[in-house]
C-alpha cells in the first residue's frame, strides 16, 4: 500500500518550466518610433529629390564673339574644300552679326543684307566695304565655282575674324571704389620767434623807456 502511494506520488511530480516571458509593455513605442523613422527619412529622400528635379538650371550664355571664334576655327580644318570651308565663314560671320547687332544677316541674300547694312550705325564705313568684299568673295566660291587659292582662303578666314575682334563686347566689372575721406586743409606754419640777443643762461633785458613827454610853459604877459 505504501509503495503505490510512493509511486503515485513521485509520477504525480512534473519537472519545472522554464520562465514565460512577458511581453514588454513598452514595444510598441519602439516599434512606433522606428516607423516614424523610416517615413521620415523617406519624405526627406522624397523631397530633396523634387527639390533638385524643380529647381531651375543655370543656362550658361557665351557671348556671340566667343562662338563665331570657335565657328571660325572649326572652319580652318576644311580649307582642302573651298566651297565648305567659304559656306562655313560666311555663315559665321552672319550669324555673328544677327546675335551682336540683330542683323538679319542669315535669312537674306547677299544683296539683301549689304542695302540693309548701309542704314545700319553699328559698324564703320571701312567695316562696312570689308564685310562686303568678303561676302562677295565668299558667294563667289559656293555658287560661280570659284577656285580660289588657300592664301585667298586664309584672307577670308582673317577678315572674318578681324570683324569680330573690332566689333565684339566684353563685359568689364566696375569695382566699388569708396571716395577717400576728405582731410581738413593744414594751416600754414606758423613763423619762428625773432632772434633774442641775450645769451644763454641770461635773462633778457628789459624794454626800452618810454620818450619823455614834453611840457609847454605858460608865460603871463
Amino acid at each position: 500500500m505504501t509503495t503505490n502511494l510512493t509511486n503515485a506520488v513521485a509520477n504525480d511530480i512534473r519537472a519545472i518550466k522554464p520562465p514565460v516571458a512577458l511581453p514588454d509593455p513598452w514595444a510598441w513605442l519602439w516599434w512606433t518610433l522606428g516607423a516614424l523613422a523610416v517615413i521620415a527619412v523617406g519624405l526627406t529622400v522624397w523631397f530633396l529629390l523634387r527639390r533638385q528635379r524643380l529647381a531651375p538650371k543655370v543656362a550658361i550664355i557665351i557671348p556671340p564673339h566667343v562662338r563665331a571664334k570657335e565657328r571660325l576655327a572649326e572652319a580652318l580644318r576644311f580649307l582642302g574644300d573651298p566651297k565648305l570651308f567659304c559656306t562655313m565663314v560666311s555663315e559665321a560671320a552672319r550669324v555673328y552679326l544677327e546675335e551682336r547687332f540683330n542683323l538679319h544677316a542669315p535669312e537674306r541674300t547677299t544683296e539683301e543684307f549689304l542695302i540693309e547694312l548701309q542704314n545700319s550705325p553699328h559698324l564703320t564705313v571701312d567695316q562696312k566695304q570689308s564685310l562686303g568684299a568678303f561676302l562677295v568673295s565668299c558667294d563667289l566660291v559656293k555658287f560661280a565655282r570659284f577656285e580660289p587659292t588657300e592664301q585667298a582662303l586664309r584672307e577670308l578666314h582673317d577678315s572674318a575674324l578681324r570683324l569680330v575682334d573690332e566689333t565684339q563686347y566684353e563685359a568689364v566689372a566696375v569695382p566699388n571704389v569708396q571716395p577717400p575721406p576728405q582731410s581738413r586743409p593744414s594751416l600754414p606754419p606758423m613763423p619762428p620767434p625773432p632772434p633774442s640777443s641775450s645769451l644763454p643762461g641770461q635773462a633778457p633785458p628789459p624794454p626800452p623807456p618810454p620818450p619823455p613827454r614834453l611840457r609847454i610853459a605858460n608865460h603871463k604877459s
